[in-house]
């Protein structure tokens, strides 16, 4: 075990690429503002012309597109298990224990975009671009209803929401990276194992769990950012940190209304059960984990 762990730390970590990376504007692939601009101008234009002109498309077919689905899925799959998995140790591989958990809130207000941290929201950055697929495959199924302003809205934003993680150095940006990685590996599973024809029952964990990854996210920037930002040393990334909370407020709201709409609430089968106990206790747990950082650091 402990050399799979050593293994791991080397490759996601310390290796020297890893390592010794810098993200600097203008140098970077995709570090500049037109880029992002332009990405998703291209995205958002691409996404209602084919959905205008829907019935001129070439119907496919499921035994094209599922495969394609299904590679696309895995890929996003192990991808987003990598990032979890890479960023998180890049956090508990801190030269000093005690700044682990206080790295993941706030970052020193003189840091420099470097080394592994970076490295990963680069990589995660990237894989916004790659997520576009989604909304194109949606398309060439001509599964409308899964096309939904949630669906277009979330997709277009994440991507200026990562580009601000690393042009503005911004704290908790490690926090959200390893959630929504995590939250990938669910939902790209999911997707997964629907395309090679299973049918999983738990389609409702994988939207409680973007909830609950909402609810943490803000509960940990209200009471672990602010606190040390405005009575302590200070955070790097302030105004990314609001647009990232505004963007984080605006997701719970739009995805709890999905929730509401979608899921029937009268179901006793024991994966309901299980799937609303993640959701129900995600605000306790989020407390929780808040109260202890808190006292720790305080």
């Amino acid at each position: 075990m402990a050399s799979v762990y050593s293994t791991l730390t080397y490759w996601l970590v310390h290796h020297p690429y890893i390592a010794n990376f810098t993200w600097t504007e203008g140098e970077n692939f995709g570090s500049t503002v037109p880029f992002v601009f332009v990405v998703i101008s291209v995205y958002l234009s691409a996404t209602f012309l084919l959905r205008y002109y829907i019935d001129a498309l070439p119907t496919l077919g499921p035994r094209i597109l599922k495969p394609i689905t299904a590679v696309h899925s895995l890929i996003l799959f192990f991808l987003s298990l990598i990032m979890a998995v890479g960023c998180t140790l890049s956090l508990i591989s801190s030269q000093d224990p005690k700044l682990r958990l206080v790295h993941a809130v706030c970052l020193p207000l003189d840091v420099k975009p470097s080394g592994p941290l970076f490295f990963w929201a680069q990589v995660f950055y990237l894989s916004k671009i790659l997520e576009f697929v989604d909304t194109l495959l949606i398309i060439l199924n001509k599964a409308i209803h899964r096309l939904s302003f949630l669906h277009v809205y979330h997709h277009a934003t994440v991507l200026i929401m990562c580009y601000l993680w690393l042009r503005t150095r911004q704290s908790l940006f490690p926090v959200g990276l390893v959630m929504n990685s995590t939250v990938h590996v669910i939902m790209y599973g999911y997707y997964f194992l629907c395309a090679v024809g299973s049918r999983p029952k738990w389609k409702m964990l994988v939207t409680n769990c973007q909830i609950v990854q909402f609810v943490i996210g803000l509960g940990l920037g209200t009471a672990g950012w602010i606190p040390t930002h405005y009575f302590g040393p200070g955070c790097s990334g302030v105004w990314g940190v609001y647009f990232n909370g505004a963007f984080n407020a605006s997701l719970l709201a739009l995805f709890y209304n999905f929730h509401s709409k979608n899921y029937a609430r009268t179901t006793t089968s024991t994966m309901y059960k299980v799937e609303t106990f993640i959701f129900i206790n995600g605000e306790r747990w989020a407390r929780k984990a808040i109260r202890l950082f808190s006292k720790k650091y305080d």
